[in-house]
């Protein structure tokens, strides 16, 4: 009797369903919490890994313009202080890793950290771990720049050439810095107005023709000895007179532009055209030497101090010096460039005002047809050129120098003195910033 209401019970209890959803609700409430808890914690994972991805990008930057002048300690010491002052989130455990590779100019800042579980735990997972790493440098391809600076007389006014003189040492300070290593940054400085001096150092070079020198300089004297004034060399001589050339030592080391269209380009002389060589002139406003590319940054900076206005206006034929000093050749050394190395090549051109004169015209329309074709001529090889017009007056636009900028955005007016360091500070900071490469 008892045995058989004991099946009974059983029998009942199987079949009665109104418990089930209980039973399931209890038996399936751990793993559905594990996995809530389990998201709940991979955002939190996620996040903490975010943040200190996003510290040691900006510890890269900010440390990699300074990283070259720092021992590896210092640097370690520095790259750590700012990630923690960086990252503003509990983490544990945390180390911090900065380096500075040589070769490759760039900082290398990795983190490991533990991520503390909030529910995990509960199943013994305490805590998580997580890495990041960022790479910085500064700049990218080497450079090779070459500054072209008016000092004609018309830049003494207004402030015009002391302003520009700050606003060129620093800008030279700035693309130093634009270099993770020796090497990475050469200057030239290419100061002009109507004529270049290229130096008496020159006088004996072979790319030089003194047949213009000679036949403006010296004297013209009859055959009993008394000087002849207003002659030149073949006026003298077709009058049966007796020229003597002055001697190529009194040359002060300045030349004029080459003939057309040699003036448009900064291909070296061919032997067998005679008119493609640089030709010697006496110009007594000629007085700032072209210094070649050169790291020796102090020294520029030096020589913007020494820089000496006067003259007349040719941008062309500081143009074409400036690009002359990129490639080398005539007097002028250019350091070797490794294959496989990315260069940049940039002309910065500014100037005060319009054209004035250059070897044959007085008229600021002939020259800027002259300099528009060497613009034109430098920019198919891939150099870079920016343009300033330093514009005080209210001159109309250097309508070439907008021409001659590579783009819109690459050609500046500067009104005063504040505009002129303006334009150069942008140049100059473009190149001078890090940028993040992994």
């Amino acid at each position: 009797m008892v045995k058989a209401h004991l099946i009974d019970l059983a029998k009942r209890f199987a079949a009665d369903r109104r418990g089930n959803i209980a039973i399931t609700f209890a038996l399936s409430f751990l793993p559905v919490m594990g996995m809530v808890g389990s998201a709940m914690d991979y955002g939190q994972l996620t996040n903490s890994r975010s943040a200190m991805k996003q510290a040691s990008d900006l510890t890269a930057i900010s440390l990699a313009k300074v990283a070259p002048t720092k021992t590896a300690a210092e640097l370690q010491t520095l790259g750590d202080a700012y990630y923690r002052s960086t990252l503003g989130i509990p983490v544990n455990n945390l180390v911090v890793t900065t380096t500075f590779n040589k070769d490759e100019g760039g900082v290398t800042v990795a983190a490991t950290a533990d991520v503390p579980m909030a529910v995990m735990k509960a199943v013994g997972i305490d805590k998580m771990s997580t890495s990041v790493r960022s790479k910085a440098g500064v700049g990218g391809a080497r450079m090779r720049v070459a500054l072209v600076i008016d000092v004609t007389g018309s830049m003494g006014s207004d402030g015009k050439i002391e302003a520009t003189k700050t606003a060129t040492k620093d800008l030279i300070d700035q693309l130093q810095q634009a270099g993770s290593n020796n090497g990475d940054v050469y200057i030239s400085l290419v100061p002009f107005n109507r004529d270049m001096k290229v130096g008496t150092a020159n006088v004996n070079a072979a790319w030089l023709d003194w047949s213009a020198w000679d036949e403006k300089n010296g004297d013209c004297y009859d055959s009993r000895g008394r000087r002849k004034s207003g002659y030149r060399k073949s006026s003298c001589q077709r009058a049966g007179y007796t020229w003597y050339a002055d001697s190529h030592s009194y040359w002060e080391g300045c030349v004029m532009d080459r003939n057309q269209n040699w003036d448009t380009t900064a291909a070296l002389p061919t032997p067998t055209d005679a008119t493609s060589y640089f030709e010697p002139e006496y110009y007594d406003e000629c007085n700032n030497q072209i210094i070649p590319l050169s790291n020796n940054f102090a020294g520029l900076k030096t020589s913007v101090d020494a820089l000496q206005i006067g003259g007349g206006t040719n941008q062309a034929i500081g143009f074409v010096w400036g690009w002359q000093t990129l490639v080398g050749g005539a007097g002028l050394s250019v350091p070797a460039e490794e294959s496989g190395v990315k260069y940049e090549h940039i002309i910065i051109h500014m100037s005060d005002g319009l054209n004035t004169a250059d070897r044959w015209y007085g008229d600021a329309d002939s020259i800027d047809t002259r300099q528009k074709m060497a613009c034109d001529n430098a920019k198919s090889t891939g150099i870079i050129v920016y343009t300033v017009h330093v514009n005080t007056n209210g001159d109309p636009d250097a309508e070439a120098l907008k021409y001659c900028a590579s783009d819109d955005k690459k050609f500046t007016i500067a009104k005063d003195g504040d505009q002129i360091k303006a334009a150069f500070d942008k140049i100059g900071g473009g190149y001078n910033r890090a940028r993040l490469s992994e």
